[in-house]
């Protein structure tokens, strides 16, 4: 893995910097803020914002410039190939309800986008298949925003509202020009590459700090192989995954 230290006026600009250097989009790193920006007092004790950035992949086509998703929802990463597109007669009360509350909720916005209906078939946790909400179209750079903040606040939203309407819970997920789900396909790859390294050179792994929804893909991933198990240790913000060869 190539990893870079990043310095800035704020934690963006440094982002672009580290982004520029490492001829990367934003799925294709993981990122850990370091240090916050300070200005200090009357100048004194001021310092820049610190980011610390790991490629984990680069995608054949462009990406939207945004950050890496901050998700807590633990089904929020579906394999990019096990996307299915869902004509329109044959959508899910969840399906129809969920894009309908998204599309008036953009519209609010006041987004222009489209909104496509996918459904997922990777039931490596035995859950049942999701609908997924894919957006499209200008501006969707400010639907995800820094760290996939704004989407996984739209996404809580989108999914309450239908919750209430369907008087249970909905069973979709938000995403954006394909972000999370070509995330989870890096994250996968990432998995398997650190797994024979651990096996190779007989010895522990340690992954950089991930968010829950990236953890459980590391660990979903490993899980049905005989050479490695996989922990997390750390607390917070510091949490990580570390493979470890049988």
């Amino acid at each position: 893995m190539e990893m870079i230290e990043v310095t800035g006026n704020s934690v963006e600009s440094a982002i672009s910097k580290g982004l520029a250097e490492l001829n990367a989009a934003p799925a294709d790193v993981m990122i850990e803020v370091l240090e916050e920006p300070n200005t200090g007092l009357f100048g004194f004790g001021a310092r820049e914002a610190r980011v610390r950035m790991v490629l984990i992949g680069r995608r054949k086509t462009a990406e939207p410039d945004i950050d890496s998703a901050d998700e807590t929802q633990s089904d929020d990463l579906p394999s990019e190939t096990a996307l299915k597109t869902v004509p329109e007669e044959e959508l899910g009360d969840d399906a129809i309800v969920g894009k309908q509350v998204l599309e008036e909720l953009l519209g609010k916005m006041g987004v222009d986008a489209r909104v496509s209906v996918h459904l997922t078939d990777d039931d490596a946790d035995g859950e049942d298949p999701h609908w997924m909400l894919n957006v499209t179209g200008d501006g969707i750079n400010r639907l995800i925003g820094r760290r996939g903040e704004t989407l996984s606040s739209l996404q809580y939203i989108v999914r309450l509202i239908c919750s209430r309407r369907l008087q249970r819970r909905a069973n979709i997920i938000v995403d954006a020009a394909g972000y999370k789900a070509g995330r989870s396909k890096r994250l996968r790859g990432l998995a398997n590459r650190m797994a024979k390294q651990a096996v190779q050179q007989g010895r522990t792994i340690t992954l950089e700090p991930m968010h829950p929804n990236e953890r459980r893909i590391i660990h979903l991933t490993l899980r049905g192989r005989q050479d490695v198990t996989t922990r997390s240790i750390g607390e917070g913000r510091t949490r990580k995954v570390t493979i470890v060869p049988k």
